[in-house]
């Protein structure tokens, strides 16, 4: 008999625990990063693996702000340096951050075989960690800017949606 209670106590607790876990996925997370002295906040379900900085192939006729294509997991990947598309900063990566600097692949599911270059990989965040404050009209915002979020430190996070990056007629047209 007690090993039937002991067995039904156990159930019951992994039952909890499951539900928990699974309430806490649902929960909206960022993977926060920095470009061009900015912190933006990345979906983690819009947002695929992380890699270090590969080996960039540059592709004639582009932007500056394509950085080149990146053979990433065997697969090749076009590569645009983030700063450099939102106009924080020149094309050229700077030598100071080429050692943080990582490339954010974005989740096969949005059907762009792209990655974003970033400067430094800045950690999670949690929604209860970060209060969303005003940003001005939300009008004059690309479409793929959300809201801008402030941290208990009072750093401004803005809030990129990925999926709405890789559907932006600029950022689609790499051709220069």
């Amino acid at each position: 008999m007690a090993n039937r209670e002991a067995l039904r106590e156990l159930q019951s607790r992994l039952a909890a625990r499951l539900q928990s876990s699974q309430d806490a996925t649902r929960t909206a997370q960022w993977l926060a990063v920095e470009c061009g002295g900015q912190g933006f906040l990345l979906g983690l379900a819009d947002a695929g693996e992380i890699f270090p900085l590969a080996a960039l192939k540059p592709v004639p006729h582009t932007h500056g702000w394509f950085a080149g294509v990146a053979n990433l997991r065997g697969g090749l990947h076009g590569v645009v340096d983030l700063a450099a598309f939102l106009g924080l900063r020149g094309p050229a990566l700077p030598e100071s951050v080429r050692e943080h600097a990582r490339l954010v692949a974005l989740n096969p599911a949005h059907g762009a075989q792209c990655a974003l270059l970033i400067e430094r990989l800045a950690g999670l965040r949690l929604p209860d960690q970060l209060e969303q404050v005003e940003s001005g009209d939300p009008a004059t915002r690309p479409a793929f800017a959300g809201p801008v979020w402030r941290d208990a430190e009072g750093r401004a996070w803005q809030e990129l949606d990925l999926a709405a990056l890789a559907r932006h007629e600029q950022f689609l047209g790499i051709a220069a």
